[in-house]
């Protein structure tokens, strides 16, 4: 099958030489000043207005401070023109733009077909290009270029429109018109090009994703799967559309078709449920966050009927909250929401096998029980913790509970405590010190133990969420596909683990003794960390593995809804 970017730039290409305005090599080197001298005039007055008469969005307002860098009196050359002629960068550039798509962005947002019909237009036989409209097209392009190149670096959207409390400090990092120069002058535009995207494995293997699923978008019949009579179909049952799931499982990788071709008992026409297609159906539950249990029951069948074309949606959702993140830092940890997971770097390099992974439990999808999305600095960690119940929980939920039950405290081994520090003195459970507890003047706290909500260690992050990491006596939570229980808290499966991680950057050696120990102890024990650890607390509904399966979670707290709409 042809590359459509190669074979898109070979035939506009070819086109353009055959009607002579393709600058040639020879053309390059010799690099003869444009006959017309009126370009930097005109170019200079299409400046001024900020206005293009050749793109749609003609406002060219929010690219002004880039172009007037790119176009500054001094040097006010065309950038994408050489003795009247378009150069290979621009055409390389034009044809990059028309398939803004394989990127995850919108091929309309940039222009790219237009401006190069009109290139055409204007190179009929017969015609020449004057320095007016060669002005016009170079600003044109390079307005075009400024918006391509910071929507692929940064993102369409400022994060913190859909909530998320991401730094936008990184505008300060890239220099959009140096770029822009050094893109004109590139040799290998798709490299260079590569460069301004963020440098992960799981972004690049996104964009693998990206390109597979927009193919089997064009196929939305094959999710068209007839409803199953009954509400539960599962092995050596029947179903009428099983040959039509078969195509849907092949055409998802989930059922090889080599299994299947060597598989003497299945017809790909048989009806009945087989353990090929089982075992197919539980790779699909598994790459989905369903229950794999190879049982086609309504949340499976709802999943296997969702179009591609939702999922080509999730993909590009995903890869925009990429390009808002910082670059990797070691160590690190990174929380993904929606897929329920704390994924810690031992390095840099963020391939599966340098990566400590956990399941963890996050906030319900009520607004308030939301685990928000942020980037926090891990500071210190405690063994034995107390819990400080916030003041919203004790209002809703322990408030009715003690008044109702007055050996409620003592038989959940909550105390009341006046003052915010884990030094404040303990107060007893008077009438009086309870009806302050609406007023937040005196609180509650669980004292540590086995039953506590935090479990035995809490990984602090100082944020204003009050949102940290710790761990869980309901460690059967874990079990559960779907993990959203917490009040906004994370919940960590493996605190063995993640704590020999974090205090390897304790200023003291940590061995799995002391941790033990500490543990076990009864005294509630502080370990400050010489250095913080970043912490990323990220919503992406789709990722994708080394392996080649791509796994896509539902989106809990609907946030690729609200993401969609503004895009």
């Amino acid at each position: 099958m042809p590359n459509p970017k190669i074979t898109l730039c070979l035939i506009l290409i070819l086109t353009l030489q055959s009607l002579g305005i393709f600058v040639t090599s020879d053309a390059l080197s010799a690099n003869k000043p444009s006959a017309d001298q009126d370009a930097p005039q005109f170019i200079q007055s299409i400046l001024n207005n900020k206005q293009s008469s050749l793109l749609h969005k003609s406002d060219f307002s929010e690219e002004y401070a880039v172009l007037a860098t790119l176009y500054s009196p001094n040097s006010t050359t065309p950038l994408w023109f050489i003795n009247d002629r378009v150069t290979p960068s621009a055409l390389a550039l034009l044809n990059v733009l028309n398939q803004a798509a394989t990127y995850g962005l919108n091929t309309a947002d940039y222009e790219a077909n237009s401006l190069t019909a009109h290139l055409m237009d204007l190179s009929r036989p017969g015609k020449s290009i004057t320095a007016q409209q060669q002005a016009a097209l170079d600003i044109a392009i390079s307005t075009v270029a400024v918006r391509f190149i910071r929507h692929l670096h940064y993102g369409r959207i400022d994060p913190r429109q859909v909530g998320f409390n991401l730094p936008i400090t990184r505008n300060q990092e890239l220099d959009v018109a140096s770029t822009l120069i050094n893109l004109s002058k590139s040799h290998d535009l798709y490299t260079d090009i590569e460069k301004l995207e963020p440098q992960f494995t799981h972004y690049r293997l996104l964009k693998s994703a990206l390109t597979r699923y927009q193919t089997l978008a064009e196929h939305p019949e094959w999710v068209q799967l007839r409803k199953p009579t009954s509400t539960s179909i599962k092995q050596g049952d029947s179903y009428s559309d099983v040959p039509a799931l078969r195509r849907l499982l092949l055409a998802e990788q989930d059922l090889t078709a080599s299994a299947t071709e060597t598989n003497n008992h299945t017809e790909l026409d048989d009806t009945r449920f087989d353990p090929l297609l089982v075992q197919a159906l539980k790779n699909y539950q598994f790459r989905h966050g369903l229950t794999a249990d190879g049982i086609l029951g309504p949340q499976t069948f709802k999943a296997l009927t969702t179009p591609f074309s939702k999922r080509v949606q999730q993909i590009e959702l995903t890869l925009e909250r990429w390009r808002w993140l910082p670059p990797l830092q070691s160590p690190m940890i990174v929380v993904n929401i929606p897929q329920f997971k704390l994924f810690a770097f031992k390095s840099t390099d963020d391939t599966e096998a340098n990566l400590l992974r956990m399941e963890v439990i996050v906030g319900q999808a009520f607004e308030h029980t939301q685990t928000p999305v942020f980037l926090g600095e891990m500071k210190y960690m405690v063994f034995r913790p107390y819990w400080d119940v916030p003041l919203s929980i004790t209002q809703r939920e322990l408030l009715p509970n003690i008044r109702r039950n007055p050996n409620y405290l003592e038989q959940h081994h909550f105390e009341l405590v006046k003052g915010q520090s884990d030094q404040s003195p303990v107060v007893p459970a008077t009438l009086e010190n309870i009806n302050q507890l609406a007023t937040g003047k005196i609180r509650i706290r669980q004292r540590p133990g086995e039953d506590n909500a935090l479990g035995n260690i809490k990984f602090m992050l100082p944020n204003k969420y009050n949102v940290y990491l710790h761990s869980t006596p309901a460690q059967q939570l874990f079990n559960e596909s779907r993990r959203a229980f917490s009040h906004g808290c994370i919940r960590v499966s493996n605190t063995l683990a993640l704590a020999e991680y974090v205090l390897s950057n304790a200023a003291e050696p940590w061995h799995q003794e002391n941790i033990t120990a500490a543990l076990q102890g009864e005294a509630n024990q502080r370990v400050n960390l010489i250095k913080p650890i970043p912490v990323m607390i990220v919503y992406g509904t789709v990722m994708p593995l080394e392996s080649g399966v791509v796994q896509f979670f539902e989106d809990i707290y609907g946030h690729d809804a609200k993401l969609a709409a503004l895009l």
